[in-house]
């Protein structure tokens, strides 16, 4: 059931009084979903907004040949969602979404939402802020896939999210990064000769990054 306390834990929501909670509450519910099920897939609509309130999500698409192409990780007290416009009443999704692992999510009727808390202002700056998040998120896709090497693609993960670095396997992150395994174990041999990386019982652990 959804509550006060789940909703303090996100973020976004964590300004609203006890009336404005009661209003979401009127126009939300609370999802269980098992690990590997898709939520949505890209250029699917949909009438619902979603936060992700534990658990884990992946955002891919898949290329002409069929391959998966790794986009981000969704991590709790996130929005699932990808919102580029407060102009529609409908949301279209621009990637897949699967869960990783067993996960709870927040659905919210979209369009309700829109008239009771983004046109009135209580959480446009809020929703703002999400969307130049997305675009942040665009920026860092871009520098990986076409800027940056092998060496920075993996320095920049450990740097940002190393735990998820040690829960994922190698061939995972290769797949992640767009390098080939065989490349991945050459930069993490560089990262921990140059003093950079120590590995201990093959978790990776940060020295000077």
């Amino acid at each position: 059931m959804l509550s006060s306390e789940i909703l303090q834990t996100i973020d976004f929501f964590s300004s609203l009084n006890t009336s404005q909670q009661k209003t979401l509450f009127e126009i939300s519910s609370l999802h269980r979903y098992e690990q590997d099920y898709v939520l949505y897939y890209e250029q699917t609509q949909t009438k619902y907004l979603y936060f992700l309130v534990d658990g884990l999500a992946k955002s891919y698409k898949i290329d002409k040949n069929e391959n998966e192409i790794f986009l981000y990780y969704i991590q709790p007290s996130s929005m699932i969602s990808e919102i580029s416009t407060l102009k529609d009443e409908i949301l279209m999704s621009y990637s897949n979404v699967v869960f990783v692992e067993e996960s709870t999510v927040l659905q919210i009727e979209y369009k309700l939402f829109l008239e009771y808390f983004i046109q009135t202002g209580i959480l446009s700056n809020k929703m703002m802020q999400e969307i130049l998040k997305r675009s942040e998120k665009l920026e860092t896709l871009i520098n990986r896939e076409f800027i940056f090497d092998a060496v920075t693609k993996v320095k920049m993960m450990i740097d940002s999210d190393l735990e998820m670095f040690n829960k994922l396997k190698r061939h995972d992150i290769a797949l992640m990064l767009h390098i080939q395994p065989a490349t991945l174990s050459r930069v993490l041999k560089k990262l921990k000769k140059d003093g950079i990386i120590d590995i201990v019982h093959g978790h990776v652990i940060k020295e000077t990054l």
